[in-house]
């Protein structure tokens, strides 16, 4: 049952995240009150089974131990005012609140971690805390560094982002596409990292790429509209295809690939994604012209059969 509960958290995750986060504006507050409720679930559910909508169940949880800690919490004290309102909106509704902006809450909160008031480090790591739902001790595996340190460096990333008071918010006009190149420069740096690690023993880290390729395809199911982050979820599926063709006792070079093993599936999408993108008439971006250019590669069924006139173009 335990292993059935941290599961469904992690499902539910950066959802319970990102809509409290629009309830009391503290993504710290927020992460601790999603994990209020995870210790809730494990108290609970053993007995009583697991309810039909998890989520919600999760989500009203979280917000009556948001309320509790309204209550108690001293500096939130001095805002009394602006507590009365998120506790009537806290309590009203609730139902209908589980289902509201959803969507949004999270596109906002990927925007929030990825804030260029933050380090690059401390916004990948912060990413991967509280969008894709890893603890801090796999981060820490995945980056090859020590768990105290990924710790503090989250820490210091919720801390810095509730000085700065940075909103919880979409960017609109010109500023979301400069916002938009950060959070784009996020996924594209932590998949790189999996793909070709710069540290460690291990050639390759797959988890990081998985990782970071399904945190675009959720961002890219949120800004459909949006060629960069089509461009970067097609090349991310295209390389991932070569993952099984790339291990070895060291990195397998593409053109000495065993081409069988590349994925067809992972290409499939990935190409998928790029007529997506064609149609939007959109500029192509540094990730659209990357992604075009892995996909002469896909489409090769062997060495020489590649459109290299075409890879010349795209350069």
């Amino acid at each position: 049952m335990q292993q059935t509960i941290e599961a469904i958290y992690r499902i539910e995750f950066a959802r319970l995240v990102a809509s409290l986060t629009r309830l009391v504006r503290d993504v710290g507050l927020a992460e601790d009150l999603a994990q209020d409720a995870l210790v809730a679930a494990l108290e609970q559910w053993p007995s009583s089974g697991v309810p039909e909508n998890p989520g919600a169940w999760l989500m009203a949880a979280a917000k009556r131990k948001a309320i509790d800690r309204i209550r108690r919490d001293r500096l939130l004290d001095r805002k009394r005012g602006e507590i009365a309102e998120a506790r009537r909106k806290m309590e009203d509704d609730l139902d209908a609140r589980l289902d509201d902006d959803i969507g949004d809450d999270l596109l906002r909160l990927v925007f929030m971690t990825c804030h260029p008031a933050l380090p690059v480090e401390a916004r990948v790591a912060l990413t991967l805390r509280l969008v894709g739902g890893l603890t801090v001790a796999e981060i820490a595996r995945g980056l090859l560094a020590a768990e105290p340190a990924i710790a503090q460096r989250i820490v210091r990333a919720k801390r810095t982002l509730a000085t700065t008071k940075v909103p919880f918010e979409v960017p609109r006009g010109a500023e979301l596409g400069e916002r938009l190149n950060a959070v784009l420069g996020v996924l594209y740096l932590v998949f790189n990292e999996g793909y070709t690690a710069t540290a460690g023993e291990d050639w390759m880290r797959p988890a990081l790429c998985l990782e970071a390729l399904r945190l675009s395809r959720v961002l890219a199911g949120l800004l459909p509209g949006e060629t960069e982050v089509l461009g970067l979820v097609a090349l991310m599926e295209i390389q991932a295809s070569r993952l099984k063709a790339r291990t070895g006792p060291k990195v397998v070079r593409l053109f000495e690939q065993d081409r069988a093993l590349w994925d067809r599936i992972l290409i499939r999408r990935g190409l998928d994604a790029l007529d997506r993108a064609a149609t939007l008439r959109g500029p192509r971006g540094p990730y659209l012209l990357q992604a075009e250019i892995a996909a002469c590669h896909a489409r090769a069924r062997a060495p020489e059969e590649t459109d290299w006139p075409r890879i010349v173009s795209l350069y």
